[in-house]
């Protein structure tokens, strides 16, 4: 039996006036899921445990089968896994987002925070904002290395583990609430402004249409992590298909395997058909038992409050990804289980994640389902098939329990 995840990050949503009353998953025209859904199973999960943030990082741990609350050390550290950073145990990785603020002519704490992505930049132009900090900033204890596009990491030495605001949750408000209460990392905050705002490129950016990359932000600090391997845990050799740092850092501390995909960017214009490929050739030519296929553009669209593009990037993902994937599999006559899910909602009315529950669907090829349902959040409530975890669920795809 071979098993596929494919998780939409942020897929989940809230019903819209715009889309009249229904949800982006319900809205969107997806041929495949629904013909996928009719042969599957199909339920909620709250995969964020009580008391926990609802971000990618908890959520994913959580989908993969992982407790946050016994495993999880920081949202950076698995983000400094992915890059090759070497951390000690008295480190401190921090994400280093490149942001768009204002540039309104008032103090660095009255500006505020446009776009925590800066319009999606590309990983080449942030390399290149990020060596004009790193020479400036990178002094003593301070160590910055470039992640993907707008994502990167600093470590520090003999750090602090400290309460920061992730970008996504103030999107639209003045920043000085939100800024860190410690005065080197705040004071680095503002100098990095004060070194992009003008920098050429964020010149050629700003005539071509685009947000300027113009702040360091500091969010989701944490020390070195310890994952047990998934092999050991699960009996299974998984492989990772996800172009964000995040989910390759989870990937390579649970010692699955990371496949590289050209064009895979995280935003909505992803190679869907890449990761389709790598997921069936790990599957069926690699002797993997275990994939995961993480894309990220659904939750972009989410913070980014587009209804339009995130109705697309769902609709990308069921025409160009698992349709196809779904039919290369059943063409080879292998056994095998998918499980399509989101870790979490990213509502387009908030523009941020929340812990709410989340629809599944699981289809076995060896014994599909007549069903007359869709996958959606509605009827994924209506099944009444509740899992109350992540690791509960991935233990019933996995036929564990």
């Amino acid at each position: 039996m071979k098993y596929v995840v494919v998780l939409g990050d942020g897929m989940a949503d809230e019903p819209l006036q715009e889309l009249d009353g229904k949800t982006p998953l319900s809205h969107a025209d997806t041929p495949n899921l629904d013909r996928i859904a009719a042969q599957s199973e199909i339920g909620m999960v709250h995969t964020v445990p009580e008391g926990m943030a609802p971000g990618s990082d908890t959520a994913n741990l959580s989908v993969l089968g992982y407790d946050p609350k016994k495993c999880y050390s920081g949202r950076s550290p698995l983000e400094a896994l992915s890059i090759g950073v070497d951390m000690k145990d008295t480190d401190v990785a921090l994400r280093c987002n490149i942001v768009t603020l204002s540039e309104e002519n008032v103090p660095f704490e009255e500006q505020t925070i446009l776009d925590h992505s800066s319009d999606e930049i590309s990983t080449q132009d942030c390399s290149v904002l990020l060596d004009a900090v790193k020479a400036e900033l990178e002094r003593g204890p301070y160590h910055f290395y470039l992640g993907t596009s707008y994502r990167h990491c600093l470590i520090w030495e003999h750090g602090r583990v400290l309460e920061l605001t992730a970008p996504h949750d103030v999107l639209g408000r003045q920043i000085g609430p939100y800024l860190p209460s410690d005065e080197a990392l705040y004071g680095m905050m503002e100098k990095s402004y004060q070194i992009l705002k003008d920098h050429p490129l964020n010149l050629e950016r700003k005539k071509r249409g685009l947000r300027p990359a113009n702040c360091c932000w500091f969010w989701g600090a944490g020390t070195r992590p310890s994952l047990s391997s998934f092999a050991e845990t699960y009996g299974k050799k998984g492989i990772m298909i996800s172009a964000v740092d995040l989910l390759k850092g989870i990937a390579v501390g649970a010692g699955m395997a990371v496949a590289q995909v050209e064009g895979a960017t995280g935003g909505l214009n992803t190679n869907y058909e890449g990761k389709m490929q790598a997921a069936y050739d790990a599957l069926i030519r690699d002797g993997y038992d275990f994939a995961y296929i993480h894309v990220e553009a659904p939750d972009e669209m989410g913070h980014q409050g587009s209804v339009e593009k995130k109705v697309k990037a769902i609709e990308y993902l069921d025409q160009r990804l698992i349709g196809p994937l779904w039919e290369k599999l059943t063409q080879t006559g292998e056994a095998f289980r998918m499980m399509v899910l989101p870790d979490h909602p990213t509502p387009i009315a908030k523009r941020t994640h929340t812990a709410a529950e989340v629809p599944w669907l699981i289809y076995d090829s060896t014994k599909p389902l007549v069903r007359d349902w869709r996958y959606n959040e509605a009827e994924g409530i209506l099944s009444g098939n509740y899992k109350g975890s992540g690791p509960a669920l991935m233990r019933h795809f996995l036929g564990l329990e």
